[in-house]
């Protein structure tokens, strides 16, 4: 009988939790996307490198695009009107600095409204 009671009191009848939803991108927000050079490349130091970002907001317009590296803001490019629904921006890097380095891209629109950044990283190696 206790042996019953210990087991009946193990179970738990009540129903699980409701998954948590997976976050999804809104077009409510401008979106930046770092197209080139890929997540987690590797490059050697001393070399200069295009980095080729694509904002798009087809609701209200891109007015400029922010790049980052290492917080440390690298190019902002703004558009000619201030209302493209599609940038393209291409700047350079030198790598220099061995080791990860992370690179953000923002994007905005006339009225200040941000992207959330696209982040990806590249490390840097020695020549060999």
């Amino acid at each position: 009988m206790v042996g019953w009671l210990v087991v009946l009191s193990a179970c738990n009848l009540s129903a699980p939790a409701p998954p948590t939803p997976l976050p999804t991108a809104t077009s409510a927000i401008p979106q930046a996307q770092i197209l080139y050079p890929p997540h987690n490349q590797r490059v050697v130091e001393g070399i200069i490198f295009d980095i080729d970002i694509l904002a798009s907001d087809p609701a209200a317009g891109i007015q400029r695009v922010e790049l980052y590296v290492d917080e440390g803001l690298l190019q902002s490019s703004e558009t000619e009107t201030g209302q493209e629904q599609y940038y393209r921006m291409t700047t350079n890097w030198l790598a220099k600095g061995i080791g990860w380095h992370k690179f953000s891209a923002i994007a905005y629109r006339a009225d200040g409204t941000a992207s959330h950044p696209h982040v990806i990283a590249l490390e840097v190696v020695p020549p060999s």
